[in-house]
């Protein structure tokens, strides 16, 4: 299986939550900071993963954005 760019976002947003829980449970210091410094990496993997990723769209700027449609008449 593929580890696709949306999973990798998921994985790291997992982990920083984690973080936030275990920094509010008092937990040791040493898992806070190891979890954080792996959220950290995690995070440059996925950013690179996120721009590198191969996605095409048939989008242009002229489709605006999806739930805001441009109208012709020029009233946006």
């Amino acid at each position: 299986m593929k580890f696709s760019a949306m999973n990798w976002l998921a994985l790291t947003t997992l982990i920083l939550v984690t973080v936030t829980i275990f920094a509010s449970m008092n937990l040791a210091f040493n898992w806070i900071f190891y979890l954080t410094v792996l959220g950290q990496v995690i995070l440059v993997i996925t950013v690179y993963k996120v721009l590198t990723d191969d996605y095409d769209t048939t989008k242009t700027f002229e489709d605006f954005y999806e739930d805001n449609p441009m109208s012709g008449d020029g009233n946006g």
